[in-house]
């Protein structure tokens, strides 16, 4: 049995009604496989049967429980072979690096991807739909692996690790993924999609993973590919000077990866497990907010060539922070506030105007601004190290 799967007899009647009702779906595959492609990292196509949108928004239904949190799944055939072109798109000849598809939920992207010959890991925290993927599972030679756990309660902060809650070197060490060198390729992708109610919060311990080199990234530059909320999509991209958009979030995210638009879908062409079907969509005053955008972050191989480094990355995000927690401020007044004397000269020097507003900088003028100060004594004193720990500790909450 792998690892985090759940215990045999634990499927209720539900569970068990779901499996019956997608045992028809599933075709039987020869025993013989090509041993020379799998090897390569290629996988003969399986033909499995995708079910129609509304056979899989049924499905969705049928394992609706109170309590849980909303989640959104891929249930149109259409959207599912649109997401498995982006997915595999440009991607470099040879082996591809395993899939790591995040709550599959009733599996229409799963079949979708595995029909095109990618091998996928399936981790899926709702004990329910877990018959359907292990049948699923067990019909295939190895091309794929199901898992039960939550990639969103990865490595909790606090508490003990229950299911599907699970640590990151489990996850890996059941997919097969060994750590790689950060300037090497992508160990592995991942794709799922943000749960909305903490989608910032999600995107900022994302960050700090990133550039601590923790959790995911101990294995090195791992690929998100994640649909995120539209609005987030644009802070994520937002440039100097626009208002409201450009945010703290804005610059470290630049920084820290390259950031590609896949693909803009309507909130309605997702299913959700909202038991009045609706689609539970959050509104913006400020930003649009009509689709989700399917976002790769593939991490800079570069991250960590200069004087930014995993262990003074928590100072250099506290700060970004700190500098656009008033975005109309001068930067100036921020550096007398950390009681730098030489302020107006480190800006000279780095060629930044001297009342320029903190929301005027460029991710990479933040950088530079951050390497000055790495040779200057401002981040030897002990109040602002503790300001750091007390800036992580809250959103990490």
């Amino acid at each position: 049995m792998l690892a985090g799967r759940a215990p045999p007899g634990a499927a209720g009647c539900c569970r068990r009604f779901l499996a019956a009702a997608l045992r028809p779906l599933l075709c039987g595959l020869p025993s013989c496989w090509a041993t020379a492609r799998r090897a390569a990292g290629q996988w003969p196509s399986p033909s499995l049967r995708v079910p129609e949108a509304a056979e899989a928004e049924r499905l969705v239904q049928q394992v609706q429980r109170t309590g849980v949190p909303l989640r959104r799944f891929i249930a149109c055939p259409q959207l599912a072979r649109t997401v498995q072109r982006c997915l595999q798109g440009g991607a470099s000849p040879g082996p591809q690096p395993v899939l790591l598809e995040c709550a599959p939920g009733p599996g229409i992207l799963t079949r979708t991807l595995l029909n095109a010959g990618v091998r996928v890991v399936a981790l899926e925290s709702n004990s329910a739909f877990l018959p359907n993927l292990q049948s699923l599972e067990n019909s295939l030679d190895g091309q794929l692996k199901v898992i039960y756990g939550d990639f969103f309660r990865l490595d909790p902060l606090t508490g003990t690790v229950k299911p599907p809650a699970m640590c990151s070197d489990k996850l890996f060490e059941t997919m097969g993924v060994a750590a790689v060198p950060w300037r090497a390729d992508v160990p592995v992708r991942i794709f799922g999609i943000l749960p909305q109610r903490k989608e910032r919060n999600t995107l900022w311990r994302l960050l700090f993973a990133l550039y601590e080199c923790n959790s995911i990234y101990r294995y090195g530059r791992v690929e998100l590919n994640i649909f995120i909320s539209e609005k987030e999509y644009k802070v994520l991209t937002a440039k100097p000077g626009e208002a409201r958009a450009y945010q703290a979030l804005s610059v470290l995210c630049q920084i820290g990866c390259e950031i590609q638009l896949l693909h803009m879908e309507p909130w309605s062409s997702f299913v959700t497990n909202l038991k009045n079907g609706g689609l539970a969509v959050p509104k913006s005053m400020w930003l649009p907010n009509d689709h989700l955008c399917l976002v790769r972050l593939t991490p800079q191989q570069n991250l960590f060539t200069r004087g930014l480094k995993p262990t003074n990355s928590a100072t250099f995000i506290f700060m970004v922070k700190q500098c656009l927690a008033k975005p109309k401020s001068r930067l100036t007044d921020r550096l007398n506030s950390w009681s730098l004397d030489n302020g107006g000269k480190l800006q000279r020097a780095l060629e930044i105007p001297k009342n320029a507003e903190t929301r005027n900088l460029y991710p990479e003028d933040y950088r530079r601004l951050f390497e000055a100060l790495q040779n200057s004594n401002m981040f030897t004193e002990t109040w602002f190290h503790d300001e750091v720990l007390e800036s992580i500790r809250n959103i990490n909450l």
